[in-house]
């Protein structure tokens, strides 16, 4: 029992803290929202006060719900701190088998 116990807590801390792999920064400067669709995890309250243009507002607690409303395509997801971009990376990358960005 504390066996399963001990493998189940190993297993919410890596997928929670353990980076996704494969994860690349990129300036919001250099990226072209022409080439590629952006998704803005952030919290509605933090994405209203600095938009980005041609971004999809989707924050990362609804990303399981609505990601049908992606496109197969290279995708460049924003987020507000480190927690959240790997959580939401994660999401897409079981979604998505194209790249991902982040910013």
């Amino acid at each position: 029992m504390k066996i399963l116990l001990l493998i189940s807590l190993a297993v919410i801390f890596y997928k929670r803290y353990i980076p996704v792999l494969g994860v690349h920064h990129t300036d919001s400067n250099k990226v072209n929202a022409a080439d590629v669709t952006i998704i803005d995890i952030r919290n509605f309250n933090v994405s209203t006060k600095n938009p980005i243009d041609g971004a999809i507002n989707l924050p990362v607690a609804y990303l399981h719900r609505h990601f049908r409303e992606i496109n197969d395509c290279l995708l460049h997801v924003v987020a507000a701190n480190a927690l959240e971009k790997m959580l939401g990376f994660a999401s897409c990358r079981k979604k998505v088998l194209g790249s991902v960005g982040i910013l």
